[in-house]
C-alpha cells in the first residue's frame, strides 16, 4: 500500500474507534472544574439546575437513586415509562407577593392530587417561579417558599407520598 493510504485508513481508525467510547452520563448537578458537585454550606445539599431529576442527580448526592441490585431472576417485560409535565400559572394559586395558596389555587391542586393518586408516580418536581418585580435574592426566596406551599399541601390534604415530592 502506498503511504497515502495508510494515513488514511489509520484516520479513519482512530476517528471510528473515538466514536464508540462510553460517553459520560448526563448529571444536571452544578460541578466545578474536577467534576466534584457543588454543595451547600454544610456540604449536605447539592446545588441543582432546572432540569434536575432523581435520575440525572451525581452520585452521593441528595436525591440520588442508588443503582437497585441486579434480580435474579429477569421480570416479565416492563412498560414504557411516561413522564406528564404540569405547569400552573402562579396567580391562579396566590395572590402577588404571597406564598399562601389562595381558595381557587386549593381548588386546583386538588384536582392535580387526584390525578397524581390516579397514577404509578416516581417523582414530583416542583419549581416555585415569580416576576421580575424585586431583587433576585427576594424572588428566589419567595418562588422557594410557594414551591414549598404546593409540596405541603400535596404531601398533607392531597394524599401524595412525602418522599417523592421535591422542590
Amino acid at each position: 500500500m502506498n503511504k497515502t493510504l495508510k494515513l488514511m485508513l489509520a484516520a479513519l481508525i482512530t476517528i471510528s474507534a473515538g466514536s464508540v467510547m462510553a460517553q459520560p452520563k448526563n448529571v444536571d448537578n452544578w460541578v466545578n472544574s474536577a467534576g466534584t458537585p457543588w454543595r451547600n454550606g454544610d456540604g449536605t445539599l447539592c446545588w441543582r439546575d432546572a432540569a434536575w431529576t432523581p435520575a440525572t442527580a451525581a452520585a452521593n448526592c441528595d436525591g440520588w437513586l442508588a443503582p437497585k441490585p441486579a434480580a435474579a431472576a429477569p421480570a416479565a417485560a416492563a412498560s414504557k415509562v411516561a413522564q406528564k409535565k404540569i405547569t400552573l400559572q402562579a396567580d391562579t394559586l396566590f395572590d402577588f407577593d404571597k406564598s399562601t395558596l389562595k381558595s381557587e389555587g386549593i381548588a386546583t391542586l386538588n384536582k392535580v392530587a387526584q390525578d397524581i393518586t390516579k397514577m404509578k408516580l416516581e417523582v414530583v418536581i416542583i419549581v416555585g417561579y415569580t416576576d421580575g418585580v424585586g431583587t433576585d435574592a427576594y424572588n428566589i426566596a419567595l418562588g422557594q417558599r410557594r414551591a414549598n406551599a404546593v409540596k405541603s399541601f400535596l404531601t398533607n390534604a392531597g394524599g401524595v407520598e412525602a418522599t417523592r415530592v421535591y422542590t
